[in-house]
């Protein structure tokens, strides 16, 4: 069976709560968001592509001192964001069109990136370009090569897809990125491939 990646937002609308209960609180990403904020000050804005429901990576960074905007395609998501931090900076918008006409010193995009398809994560890489400053870092989580899989949220199946290595490599320098980091299925993270870039 095919999964149309069109079908996502729905997915997670349907599928929040039981997310947001199954997602991991362990924290196996803390290496990747302390290399990731290692050239950051607290204070400095983030910007979480992806959010979700703000667990663990929007926490983390609150924790960390980092000033956090969350944005999200799913309301249903947002909502049990919003309603743990009521005084936080949840917006609801899809990566494929954001436009929030500021910059940030850092932008992260865990578990969430992957779900578009291959040319929207292209166009999205230079969205996201025009929505960092120089010097600001990039994670995102990716798959290992190029091509096309399905994933699971809740009892539901989703859309994956990935670029290469050097295509990413070539489309983060086309938006004057440079890619800092690339760890393929790090047993660390359950096996999450990982991405680190710096705006030049």
């Amino acid at each position: 069976m095919t999964v149309d990646p069109d079908d996502t937002r729905a997915v997670y609308e349907r599928q929040a709560a039981a997310y947001d209960a199954q997602r991991s609180r362990v924290l196996f990403e803390a290496r990747w968001l302390a290399r990731f904020t290692a050239s950051l000050k607290p204070g400095d804005h983030l910007l979480d592509l992806g959010c979700g429901t703000g667990e663990p990576i929007a926490r983390w960074f609150k924790a960390e001192g980092f000033i956090v905007t969350g944005v999200d395609f799913s309301e249903a998501m947002l909502n049990i964001a919003r309603t743990r931090w009521p005084d936080g900076d949840w917006r609801q918008a899809d990566m494929r069109e954001f436009d929030l006409d500021q910059t940030f010193d850092g932008i992260i995009a865990w578990n969430s990136f992957f779900h578009l398809t291959a040319d929207e994560q292209k166009a999205c890489i230079a969205r996201i370009a025009r929505h960092l400053r120089q010097g600001g870092m990039l994670m995102l989580t990716v798959g290992p090569s190029a091509g096309v899989e399905q994933g699971t949220v809740g009892d539901e199946q989703v859309y994956h897809a990935s670029l290469s290595p050097a295509a990413y490599a070539a489309c983060l320098e086309e938006n004057g990125m440079i890619m800092t980091g690339f760890l393929a299925q790090d047993p660390e993270t359950q096996s999450h491939t990982v991405l680190m870039a710096r705006k030049t």
